[in-house]
């Protein structure tokens, strides 16, 4: 049995932290090439440090690059325009790192043949899985959003102080991390017993006028009463974050996997997102169970869900389907039937099924690099589509 009294902690950081610098660039180049052909393969990884940016990996599709490799006129030119036009859009402008003057290194080549004829579609075999591996979803009802309180919080914390940056507040800087731990009172999230954040800043500020700067805006996105006397915080405990960004540490496509799911709330297969086009299950398919899990707690038929589903390379049907509601399971929606009829309500959950479902194949993916793939507000266009909860009724027909 699990416990219902706890503290748990997740983290996570600002689209300045240099990780997430090379996750917003990876996702501008998958953005573009499917702007170009929405089936463009792209596994696209970027290093960054100070003024360097570096692409790497392997891509395919029309009026990008052809079978012999060969680039299409003008595209190279049109990568790094964007690459520029990404990391501006960050806000940096400094000496260690400015997006005008970063030396770029373009290194994207043509994907693997022996790949490719295993994932494409040919005669009766159906697209295949781009990689083997297991996906997981998982969903609560602690939040609005359906996500793990610490997580979201630790996210709504740094979105406040981006939109604060981006308004004109020059004090703060774009690399940035935040840390929300939380005590669980019969499961549930009642108060925030830490607050740690951590924000580069412009020079000559204290600890201390950052915490001033920072705290009002802090407080304004946590639910009212959920910090208290007792709640210790720790702001900018190093005393000083003036070099930050990739001109402070290297950044590299991937490294924030729990940021980007669910705070270390859930298990994790271990695969990024960022980078990758939608044949890539390690970001599809973990699209997937994120919206089948959050349709389950949507749906009242448990208070919290994880599901996994595993692949194998250059095949279509997942391997297995696992569902643990955690003991919270209400009425007769048991895991079994769960297990059973969940993957027809998607197609199966073959990869050609999933991004027709959630229409993946369009250029969405640079707004999901920062504050999270989860917890977010579908938008009008088709960007984070696996949030919908539009799956509700069927579920409950189960019963």
């Amino acid at each position: 049995m699990s416990r219902s009294s706890f503290l748990f902690t997740s983290e996570s950081v600002s689209e300045g932290h240099p990780d997430k610098v090379a996750d917003r660039i990876s996702d501008t180049v998958v953005d573009l090439f499917l702007s170009k052909d929405p089936y463009a393969r792209v596994a696209c990884e970027t290093l960054t440090t100070t003024n360097l940016v570096v692409l790497a990996g392997e891509i395919r599709g029309n009026g990008i690059m052809d079978t012999a490799g060969e680039w299409a006129p003008g595209v190279q030119d049109e990568i790094e325009a964007a690459v520029r036009a990404a990391v501006r859009d960050i806000g940096y402008e400094q000496t260690g790192f400015h997006w005008e003057k970063f030396e770029f290194i373009n290194r994207l080549h043509g994907q693997s043949a022996d790949i490719a004829v295993g994932v494409d579609a040919a005669g009766n075999k159906d697209e295949g899985a781009g990689d083997q591996g297991i996906m997981f979803g998982y969903a609560s009802n602690e939040t609005p959003e359906l996500m793990p309180a610490t997580l979201q919080y630790s996210h709504n914390i740094l979105k406040r102080l981006a939109e604060v940056r981006h308004a004109g507040d020059k004090r703060l800087e774009p690399d940035a991390k935040s840390q929300v731990t939380i005590q669980y009172e019969d499961g549930k999230p009642v108060r925030a017993t830490s607050i740690v954040l951590s924000t580069q800043h412009a020079p000559g500020l204290s600890s201390a006028d950052v915490a001033a700067i920072v705290k009002p805006h802090i407080l304004d996105v946590l639910p009212a009463g959920f910090t208290d006397e007792n709640t210790v915080w720790h702001i900018n405990p190093t005393g000083i974050f003036e070099i930050g960004g990739p001109d402070g540490d290297a950044g590299v496509t991937g490294r924030k996997i729990i940021v980007d799911t669910y705070g270390g709330a859930s298990p994790h297969g271990g695969g990024a997102f960022s980078g990758k086009d939608p044949t890539k299950v390690d970001r599809s398919a973990a699209y997937a169970c994120r919206y089948l899990a959050k349709n389950v707690v949507a749906a009242g038929l448990a208070d919290r869900c994880t599901i996994q589903i595993s692949y194998a390379i250059g095949v279509a049907k997942p391997q297995s389907i696992h569902v643990d509601l955690h003991g919270t399971g209400k009425g007769s929606v048991t895991e079994a039937v769960l297990e059973e009829n969940i993957l027809g309500l998607i197609g199966g959950a073959t990869p050609r099924a999933i991004r027709e479902h959630l229409g993946l194949n369009k250029p969405i993916y640079a707004r999901t690099s920062a504050y999270g793939h989860f917890g977010r507000t579908p938008d009008a266009d088709g960007g984070f589509s696996w949030e919908k909860t539009d799956l509700v009724d069927r579920l409950k027909a189960l019963a």
